[in-house]
């Protein structure tokens, strides 16, 4: 049964944020990352990581895979952010009229990167809504497990 502390659920949240993939060992509770292969197409692993991918090779069942939210996933969030986070209606149709059109991801960042007081509200939620994910990961981990 694989359970983590709220640091450690933290830090993953924050490395998949950062564009990291993430491997839990079970039996050390250490944590590996390393960059997630479709952010980084051209990206040389290094020694350490390539020792990394080998443990994992060698023991499976030993190491938990934490991966980045899927984009319509992202994009849920940021819907739900708008609706529920923006008291001001016109930047909330800003918004939703950015999250409609193509690149709705970075036009909805540059908005809110603009806002002054939601970009921080933002962040937070987005960090919150991560550690959900991390969570919802170490349910379905242990689930497969059983």
């Amino acid at each position: 049964m694989l359970t983590l502390s709220e640091k450690e659920v933290e830090k993953i949240a924050a490395l998949l944020l950062k564009g990291m993939i993430c491997f839990y060992q079970i039996d050390t509770k250490k944590i590996y990352h390393m960059p997630d292969d479709e952010d980084y197409f051209n990206y040389d692993l290094t020694p350490e990581e390539e020792d990394v991918l080998d443990k994992i090779d060698d023991n499976p069942d030993n190491f938990a895979e934490f991966t980045k939210m899927e984009p319509y996933q992202e994009h849920q969030i940021m819907e739900i952010f708008a609706e529920r986070q923006v008291k001001e209606r016109s930047f909330q149709d800003e918004l939703f009229n950015a999250l409609s059109k193509p690149k709705a991801a970075t036009g909805f960042k540059f908005l809110i990167d603009n806002s002054g007081t939601y970009n921080e509200k933002w962040k937070e939620y987005r960090l919150s809504k991560y550690q959900d994910w991390v969570k919802e990961q170490v349910d379905s981990f242990n689930y497969a497990e059983e």
